[in-house]
């Protein structure tokens, strides 16, 4: 069977030498009209313009018709290159090259040709006297109704009907005449040879930035299959052509899948009626066909330059004047493209991030600039199937987290058509750490960029398409996740800069940071919220996160974050304070009177308390907090002191220091080495970190833990007091 569209495609192909006009310019003469002046004295009314009647009025003369006032005409040749022809004709049928403007070669002319229509096809696409095949609809006593394709009907009256034709059953036939009320007389005819061409609708381009323009009409677009969702009514097919996305709505029955073969990412011609739907433009397909080869190619790259350009990022100036940063601004423009990238081709987002202050700051920043840009490309409700937050306890991504996403993603790609998410990892991502997880989601294809602060290694950076840290510009964990964070919201959509320019103070705090990007950061917001505000915000984060778990808690934590009505936020912030120092009080009453204190070789004060049998499980605050307010206290009482602080388990060490140039991730590599049977991991920041082992050998690696930290430099810590 052959595709009339792709023989049209073929046999259009314009000639390049005369530019399809069938002729040459070669020289030019005298115009004999107006001999060479441009001026007449004598006009045709019919034909003269109103400006050449007031010329002749009032200066006698108007412009010459025949030169267009040049006074020259050109001298033309026929095109020996197309034989003045103008394009390249080919036979419909085999492809021939012809020599005249035909649409068959002489020996396919005298088999009859048979048509047979697309769905998308109209009356305006019959042509009297030509053949094509239909389908007996329906019987009746004066005839025979044949189906043209699924929006046509004709009738082949008794006086043409040779026999009585069955339901359903295939007939050759006519066209008679097309009536002005669009009746459709047909004459069956019985033939032994033909050939076949299927008859697609012309139609010119649509561009889906267009379509308002043209509601109610027949309009073509193609474009890439983005993602295709089944309702209990019509199958919704995105498309994405290199102006923007459209939802184009198919119906076959209830519930029942719409074109079948159409999977996404594949490119696709559609044709239907463009019309609005709950204040969103969709389009009711007629036709949809998979293009292939170099069309499709064409389309697709098309599609991807146009995203390319519509996904560079802004480049707003930095809140803050920081030297780390500007270094930083070219990786965090690469982070920022990646997302609106992603966005732009209705790839779904993935924000996994670390359950504090610090993760859910950065978070919240990104989200809050990308859900508005979501909602422009996909409709209101994309956010819901194109976007998920989730923390992770560990600030690494583990194998736990990648099992997660990769089972919603899959399981939205088998009912939704959807793609493979981008992973964003925010507080998370840049250590050995995550390197199991990252090969877990290399094997699915998953896209990842990383935000973070913590100690990098370079072997992550494999799987990953861009990546985020200080430490990649001579910086280090002072500055904050959350600092990139907002950072590089402003990059996606710096509409939503006064909303979350905060959340960079609220990261700093949390985490404690000392970096002098910290101080401006606060500053920057000091209007709004003293520092003690946002020590209460960082901590009714900590507190409301060790409850939520698993859970994003997107109204609450936005709440906490007075990213929704101000007398909420202080409501729920005071509460979550009162019960967050309730508990932290509580739990130091039960565990400051076993923690045992000792001093290193190097002059520092080592603490250490066994969290597992001193202090209160499963509730808040967990280990990690725990030990880091009795960090707080035990620095205050040793002020001017270099302090470190272990909050150990049966198979676990938690580490907070100040004064002491401890390197963790260095000292677990350490330990893994020395200790071979201890089955010892874990990382973090230099001087803030976690370590795990075997239960077994906890006494061993806890000795040697203490052994390297009393061998690493002190600094000189300044009191308090001064």
């Amino acid at each position: 069977m052959i595709n009339l569209e792709e023989i049209f495609t073929l046999a259009m192909k314009v000639c390049e030498r005369c530019g399809g006009q069938g002729f040459v310019v070669v020289g030019e003469r005298t115009c004999p009209n107006c001999d060479g002046t441009g001026k007449t004295e004598s006009i045709t009314l019919t034909e003269a313009r109103d400006s050449d009647i007031t010329s002749l009025l009032q200066e006698g003369s108007a412009r010459c018709a025949v030169c267009n006032g040049t006074g020259r005409i050109p001298i033309t040749e026929t095109c020996e290159a197309c034989g003045g022809l103008g394009r390249e004709y080919r036979c419909l049928v085999c492809g021939t090259r012809l020599s005249l403007k035909a649409d068959l070669c002489e020996r396919c002319s005298r088999t009859p040709l048979v048509y047979i229509l697309d769905k998308a096809c109209d009356t305006a696409d019959l042509v009297v006297g030509s053949i094509y095949e239909g389908s007996v609809s329906g019987l009746a006593s004066f005839g025979a109704f044949v189906d043209l394709n699924e929006n046509m009907r004709g009738l082949a009256h008794n006086r043409y009907l040779r026999f009585r034709p069955e339901v359903g059953e295939k007939l050759f036939v006519r066209v008679k005449n097309i009536a002005p009320n669009g009746n459709i007389e047909l004459e069956p005819v019985e033939l032994k040879e033909y050939h076949v061409i299927t008859v697609e609708k012309d139609l010119p381009l649509t561009k889906t930035s267009d379509l308002q323009k043209h509601l109610g009409k027949i309009v073509c677009i193609k474009g890439e299959v983005i993602q295709v969702k089944q309702t209990a009514g019509p199958t919704i097919f995105t498309i994405a052509d290199d102006s923007g996305t459209v939802s184009c709505a198919a119906f076959e029955r209830a519930g029942v899948r719409a074109y079948p073969e159409i999977q996404g990412d594949m490119v696709v011609k559609v044709i239907g009626e463009p019309t609005i739907r709950n204040n969103q433009m969709q389009i009711e397909i007629r036709s949809m066909k998979q293009l292939f080869g170099g069309e499709a190619t064409k389309v697709r790259e098309e599609i991807e330059q146009a995203i390319d350009r519509r996904a560079e990022p802004f480049d707003p100036p930095l809140l803050i004047e920081s030297e780390v940063l500007e270094r930083l601004r070219p990786r965090m423009r690469a982070v920022a493209k990646a997302i609106r990238r992603a966005i732009f081709k209705s790839k779904p987002i993935v924000i996994r991030h670390h359950a504090d202050a610090d993760g859910i700051s950065a978070a919240v920043a990104i989200e809050t600039a990308i859900l508005p840009l979501m909602k422009e490309v996909g409709g209101p409700d994309a956010e819901y199937y194109s976007y998920r937050r989730a923390p992770s306890k560990a600030p690494f991504y583990e194998l736990e987290d990648v099992t997660k996403d990769l089972s919603y993603a899959l399981e939205d790609q088998s009912r939704y058509g959807q793609k493979m998410p981008l992973v964003v990892l925010i507080d998370n991502g840049s250590t050995e750490e995550d390197v199991p997880a990252m090969k877990h989601a290399q094997v699915y294809g998953l896209e990842m960029v990383v935000v973070d602060h913590h100690h990098p290694n370079d072997i992550v950076d494999q799987y990953l398409i861009a990546h985020v840290n200080p430490a990649h510009a001579g910086g280090d964990f002072g500055i904050t996740t959350g600092m990139l964070g907002v950072e590089i919201a402003r990059m996606i959509n710096p509409d939503v800069e006064n909303k979350i320019k905060h959340l960079a103070a609220v990261s700093a705090v949390g985490d404690r940071s000392e970096a002098p990007e910290a101080e401006k950061y606060i500053k920057l917001v000091e209007d709004r919220f003293r520092e003690e505000d946002l020590k209460k915000i960082a901590l009714a984060l900590d507190y409301e996160a060790f409850w939520l778990r698993f859970n994003e808690g997107r109204g609450l934590i936005n709440d906490i974050l007075c990213l929704g009505r101000l007398d909420r936020h202080r409501r729920i912030v005071d509460l979550l304070c009162d019960q967050a120092n309730a508990a932290i009080e509580d739990q130091l009453r039960a565990s400051m009177g076993n923690v045992k204190s000792t001093k290193l070789p190097n002059g520092a004060i080592m603490n250490v308390i066994d969290v597992e049998n001193y202090a209160h499980k499963f509730t808040f605050p967990p280990p990690g907090k725990t030990s880091g307010e009795i960090h707080d206290r035990m620095c205050k009482k040793y002020d001017g002191k270099p302090v470190v602080t272990i909050g150990y388990g049966p198979d676990f060490a938690v580490l907070r220091s100040r004064g002491v140039k401890m390197n963790i991730p260095q000292i677990v590599k350490e330990l893994m080495e020395e200790i071979p049977n201890g089955g010892v991991s874990g990382g973090g920041h230099l001087v803030v970190g976690s370590i795990k082992f075997v239960g077994g050998m906890r006494k061993e690696v806890l000795a040697k833990l203490a052994e390297k930290i009393g061998s690493c430099e002190v600094e000189e810590v300044i009191p308090s007091a001064a």
